[in-house]
């Protein structure tokens, strides 16, 4: 099942489509997002998807410090490229905590984790990179079982200019390595394949 767009007016600009997104009542376990301005709600997530996002976090949890937090379901805002992202996993400090009522800044994120679906893999892909690249953010992990030739993993880092460098790459069955501050080899021979 694919993402819907929904119909919000002619360019609205940032505030107004968060505050759209903000109002709307969405049926429980989508995913409800802003995807290059565009209002996007996106199926539940199957049980292989999920199944992948707990075994990263199980992994995750043993190595972070203390003061740090793995999220899944927490927005976070790219203003700049009209963008409200809840990635599949996310690492962040906790006194980068947001106040009451304000979005969290994907610039403040260590790390984030897509894991790619069916029917809006390319956003991950390609609206979601550049988003998390222009907003900064350090790590990209996107874990992509819709591959065409066969399901990666694949680690993008050192932001500049809205584009990230691709740091390594690996089909399912292979480790990639989490740089420091992680230093975490995520074997990927665990994760379900749908």
């Amino acid at each position: 099942m694919s993402a819907l767009t929904v119909d919000h007016g002619p360019e609205q600009g940032w505030d107004d489509l968060v505050h759209t997104w903000k109002g709307m009542d969405a049926p429980e376990g989508r995913k409800v997002e802003i995807i290059e301005g565009i209002i996007t709600v996106s199926p539940s997530p199957s049980w292989d998807h999920n199944s992948t996002a707990y075994l990263l976090l199980l992994r995750l949890a043993t190595i972070i410090p203390e003061h740090w937090r793995i999220f899944q379901t927490q927005e976070v805002a790219v203003p700049g490229r009209k963008g409200l992202y809840i990635p599949d996993l996310m690492v962040a400090a906790e006194e980068d905590r947001p106040a009451p009522g304000e979005l969290f800044p994907a610039s403040r994120a260590k790390l984030v984790v897509e894991i790619t679906s069916r029917g809006n893999a390319n956003h991950d892909r390609i609206a979601k990179a550049h988003g998390y690249a222009q907003a900064g953010v350090p790590l990209y992990l996107m874990l992509d079982p819709w591959a065409s030739d066969s399901p990666t993993a694949t680690l993008y880092g050192e932001p500049e200019g809205g584009t990230y460098r691709m740091l390594e790459t690996v089909e399912y069955g292979g480790k990639l390595t989490l740089p420091a501050p992680f230093d975490l080899a995520v074997d990927t021979t665990e994760f379900p394949v749908s």
